[in-house]
């Protein structure tokens, strides 16, 4: 398997996980593709935010066997470029 099939199959249990975890019903095929700014249609907590990335940092240092820094870098990527809005943070006015 080439290394972007291996990268898109670790990115759709990523968001398929991310779904899952804020509640919604969808799934990467859901999102795959589209070009509005779909993560900003949903919205999760801070609490589901900090679950889906310890989540995603042990699956990507697993998957992608990353060190920890490295996989949180990855997550934290992730987390800036797709990851849903979050719903009950502090700094919300």
């Amino acid at each position: 398997m080439k290394r972007a099939d291996k990268n898109k199959l670790v990115l759709k249990e990523l968001i398929d996980k991310m779904f899952e975890i804020a509640g919604h019903p969808l799934k990467f095929e859901d999102v795959e593709g589209r070009k509005d700014n779909w993560f900003q249609q949903y919205t999760m907590t801070e609490a589901q935010n900090e679950e889906w990335r310890d989540w995603g940092i042990k699956l990507i240092m697993k998957k992608r066997r990353y060190n920890r820094y490295s996989a949180d870098r990855e997550m934290r990527m992730l987390d800036l470029y797709c990851g849903l809005k979050i719903s009950d943070s502090k700094y919300d006015t």
